[in-house]
């Protein structure tokens, strides 16, 4: 492992590396907003379809105190709905190539409408500062917790699809108060944890054109807004792409990023090295993503809208649709359903909470919508070369992402990586699965930069 540095990076190729490959993408419509029953402390409780922008707010910059609650019909409703799902029958393979698997989903449909207590995830969500901030015509709800260890790193970190702030929470213990999992005061930080436009609790973009750029632009304005003037970035899956152009785009007070998806790899496959074990079989995992892996990305990519209606109107098609993203997590997955067995912090309570979020503020078609955006963005670019990360850069592998890239890999995207490391589990929801083993590397990446 290298120790971080203040070097410049810069790749040199076309844009399409820096996204999950070059799709070139079609027509979108913007859609209204909507939320159910979220309360911003700044206002009187929102109406149920509402999420309007508190009325007693002084300035479109006002960062408002933030809290959830979803009202006891929602509940009943999703229950019901739950209920009356159409199914059809069951697979027929033994394994996974046809989709989600009649047993897994139905036990999941099971516990969801029997067991589960949403009013747990929302009691865990409302014991967090939560706030919400209009940038650039959007509202943005982020969750701030800032360290009691003198001298904290700010870090922002970027979640992806399909999931949502829930994915990190496990994370902010560890990165905040370190001194109780194993680490030291010296690597604490204080943490703001986003939800991106059209996600979860944050406002629906009303226009086109919030691809990954335009949220880099949001997330370092968020940064200014709370006084941070010397912070760091990490992000994953969506996030590391939105996290990849904070990189490049350099904005006042940026020092370093990290990463743990090699987000562009897909877009230059044949430029990436094969020649040892290691690289073959990481060839081997985008290939696979390639031909069996790639349809939720096509289909977001060009037709969000039309998905959209489904994941809207279904609780269990939005978590099928949510639980068809990668072969290791849906594997983990199912196991916590079927057999009991939870994989690290992939519960079965963890899992439903990321589903309900997306069923209670009804993001599942907003959520989609980034992928088409994007494309978009790559479409425009064509072949002009992105300017070159103009921070140091980390990375980090863990061994069940889609495509665990090596450190050749990650070299081809990022030329003289500061720091890499290749860890002995998790997979692509790391943060997730293995939040301890998650936030030290997050420390040992930033800790050069203190």
């Amino acid at each position: 492992m290298k120790p971080l540095d203040r070097r410049t990076h810069s790749i040199g190729l076309r844009t399409g590396i820096i996204v999950f490959g070059a799709v070139t993408c079609l027509a979108l419509s913007s859609s209204s907003t909507r939320r159910a029953g979220l309360v911003v402390l700044a206002a009187t409780a929102v109406g149920a379809a509402s999420h309007a922008p508190a009325a007693a707010e002084k300035s479109d910059t006002a960062i408002r105190p933030f809290r959830v609650a979803i009202p006891e019909k929602d509940r009943v409703e999703l229950r019901r709905r739950i209920a009356a799902t159409r199914w059809p029958s069951k697979e027929l393979v033994s394994d996974r190539p046809q989709g989600v698997q009649l047993a897994t989903l139905r036990e999941l449909a099971r516990y969801w409408s029997t067991d589960y207590d949403w009013r747990k995830a929302e009691a865990k969500l409302n014991a967090l500062p939560q706030f919400v901030t209009k940038i650039d015509g959007v509202d943005i709800h982020f969750i701030h917790v800032r360290s009691r260890h003198e001298n904290a790193l700010p870090l922002i970190m970027t979640h992806g699809w399909p999931g949502s702030v829930i994915e990190l929470l496990d994370t902010i213990g560890p990165l905040t108060d370190p001194t109780k999992y194993g680490g030291t005061a010296a690597d604490a930080f204080h943490v703001v944890l986003p939800s991106l436009p059209g996600y979860g609790f944050s406002g629906e973009p009303a226009e086109l054109g919030w691809e990954s750029g335009r949220i880099a632009h949001a997330w370092a304005e968020l940064m200014k807004r709370l006084g941070y003037t010397r912070y760091v970035a990490q992000g994953g899956d969506v996030g590391a792409n939105v996290t990849d152009f904070m990189g490049r785009q350099a904005p006042e007070g940026l020092i370093g990023i990290h990463m743990n998806l090699l987000s562009g790899a897909l877009g230059i496959a044949d430029k990436l090295p094969a020649k040892s074990e290691e690289e073959r079989t990481a060839h081997k995992g985008l290939e696979t993503f390639r031909t069996t892996g790639f349809g939720y990305f096509l289909e977001q990519s060009t037709r969000p809208q039309t998905v959209g209606y489904s994941l809207l109107d279904s609780p269990v098609g939005l978590a099928a649709w949510l639980l068809d993203h990668d072969t290791d997590s849906y594997y983990k997955i199912s196991r916590a359903f079927v057999d009991g067995k939870a994989v690290g912090h992939l519960t079965k309570e963890s899992i439903v909470d990321n589903i309900t979020l997306y069923w209670l503020t009804g993001t599942g078609t907003s959520a989609a919508r980034w992928y088409r955006e994007f494309g978009q963005f790559l479409a425009a670019a064509g072949a002009q070369a992105p300017p070159p990360v103009k921070v140091p850069v980390g990375f980090t592998t863990f061994p069940g992402e889609i495509w665990a890239a090596p450190r050749s890999w990650v070299e081809t995207v990022y030329p003289g990586v500061a720091y890499f490391n290749q860890v002995d589990k998790g997979g692509h929801f790391a943060a997730w699965e293995e939040p301890a083993l998650f936030a030290s590397e997050v420390r040992a990446a930033f800790r050069p930069l203190r």
